[in-house]
Order: structure tokens, then C-alpha cells, then sequence
């Protein structure tokens, strides 16, 4: 009888990632979920999952709940998916060093952190799956979102470096880009507007208070929204298909942008997502 097979997911106590711990542990997965804050963990152990402490900004965290990780899977681990992170709102010219540090080190440096950690393990066993959590704007950038268009962005370029460079390894590397999914996302985007971006002395206060209506919104916000379970489903397909694609384009809006910007001119793709944003 074939192992049962593992996976480590980060960023669960919510939204996407949550779905997709409950997704997969139905799927027959035995899935190590995790959350920053220890409430969390109490409360999807309390649900029926094994879950540790990760927070993805600290490194000693990372290496301690890896440690955690491998004692209960006996050292195995067949997938990883880095779905931790939040969004940074706010226009180019108000996103502070800080506020830009802060977005990358939670949607960029503690995946790849955690990417290298989990690489020698995979290598060891001879075969793995690291998933990636992108976006629709980690391809088609949008206003008023410089901050996290610039980490999904960049994540786009590091997840095709690590693909070429794995080939022939059996480990797999895949991206996923969600278009607008129904989660804490909002809610968690307006705490960190309020903390980073000085509206009132910006150049686009007035805009503001259009992004403010936005993110206060109860319910969907766009068009074509779907649940985190869409998402759970395009990580099942990359952790399960013998041959993986590199991108799983989830939502309607993800799919159709792909193709204009591929065939659009720049102009008229900016003119499009001018209305879109």
C-alpha cells in the first residue's frame, strides 16, 4: 500500500489556504497546516488538523517548524505550497521602504526562504511538488497596488528560474494565479492602508476614498469573484497530475487578461485595466 502522501501549507488560518488544508485532507493528504498566530493553530487542531506555528518573516520560525514538520512525517515530505501573504495597497510614489519591505518579506523572502529549506529534503527523496500562490497581478499590474503587484511580479520571475533550473530533478515547480477570490484579503489589505499610507498628504487622496470603499465593501468586490475552494482545487491538479503545468489560471478575469496582454497593444491593455482596477 502506496505512503500516504504529505504536504506543508502556509498561511491556513483563512481564506485560500485554509481551504485548501481542508480540500486535500479530504483528498486523502495528510496535510501539515500552519498559521502565524497560535490562536490559529489551537483552532484548526481543534478542527481536525495537524497544524504548527510558521510565521514566514522569521527565519528561526521557518527552521523550527520545518523541524516540526519532518519528526511527524518520519522525515518525508512529498509537497510544500507557499500560499502565505497579504496586499499593500496604496500608489507608487506612497509606498514607504518600509511598507515595500514589509509586503516582500511575507509574499517573497519566507517562501523562498522556506523553498530552500524544503529543496534538500525533496532532493533526498528523489521527487516533490512546490506550489506557488501568485496572481492575476503578478502579470497584469493594476493601480493603486504597486507594493503587491511588485512581490507577485516578482515571484513570477524567481518560480520560472527555479523550474529551469529543477529540470530533470522529479521535483516540479508550479504557479498559481487567482484572479479575485472571496477571503480575509480585503479586510487585511485596509489595516495595512491605514498603518502605511498617509491619505490625506497624498496626490491621489481623492482616490482613496475610493480604494476605502472598496476594501470596506461587505461581500464581492469584483466581478467573477470565486470561493478559496477554486484555488484548493488548481493546487489539488498540481500536487496530483504526472505532469504539471507551470501556471494554473484561476477565475475568469486571470484567464482572459493572460490573453490580452499577450495580444493586445500596451496602450490599449492599460487602457482595459485603468477600468478594471
Amino acid at each position: 500500500m502506496p505512503a500516504q502522501k504529505t504536504i506543508l501549507i502556509t498561511g491556513c488560518s483563512s481564506g485560500i489556504g485554509y481551504h485548501s488544508a481542508k480540500l486535500l485532507q479530504q483528498r486523502g493528504w495528510r496535510v501539515l497546516a500552519s498559521c502565524r498566530q497560535s490562536e490559529d493553530v489551537a483552532r484548526l487542531q481543534a478542527e481536525g488538523l495537524e497544524c504548527v506555528q510558521l510565521d514566514v518573516d522569521d527565519s528561526a520560525s521557518i527552521q523550527q517548524a520545518l523541524q516540526q514538520v519532518m519528526a511527524l512525517t518520519q522525515g518525508r515530505l512529498d509537497a510544500l505550497f507557499n500560499n502565505a501573504g497579504f496586499g499593500q495597497p496604496g500608489a507608487a510614489e506612497d509606498i514607504s521602504r518600509t511598507a515595500m519591505r514589509e509586503q516582500f518579506e511575507t509574499n517573497l523572502f519566507g517562501a523562498w526562504e522556506l523553498t530552500n529549506a524544503v529543496l534538500p529534503i525533496m532532493r533526498a527523496q528523489g521527487h516533490g511538488r512546490i506550489v506557488f500562490n501568485g496572481s492575476i497581478l503578478g502579470f497584469a499590474a493594476m493601480r493603486w497596488r504597486a507594493a503587491y503587484n511588485a512581490s507577485k511580479f516578482a515571484m513570477e520571475g524567481l518560480c520560472d528560474t527555479l523550474r529551469l533550473e529543477l529540470q530533470g530533478s522529479h521535483i516540479f515547480v508550479s504557479l498559481l494565479e487567482p484572479g479575485p477570490i472571496s477571503s480575509e484579503f480585503r479586510a487585511n489589505a485596509l489595516v495595512r492602508l491605514q498603518k502605511h499610507i498617509n491619505i490625506e498628504h497624498s496626490a491621489h487622496h481623492h482616490m482613496y476614498q475610493q480604494e476605502l470603499a472598496r476594501l470596506e465593501k461587505v461581500g464581492a468586490a469584483a466581478p467573477f469573484t470565486l470561493p478559496g475552494s477554486a484555488v484548493a482545487e488548481a493546487l489539488y491538479q498540481a500536487i496530483s497530475q504526472r505532469r504539471p503545468a507551470a501556471r494554473y489560471r484561476v477565475t475568469f478575469p486571470s484567464k482572459l487578461f493572460w490573453i490580452l496582454k499577450r495580444l493586445l497593444p500596451n496602450r490599449c491593455f492599460d487602457w482595459i485595466v485603468r477600468r478594471a482596477a
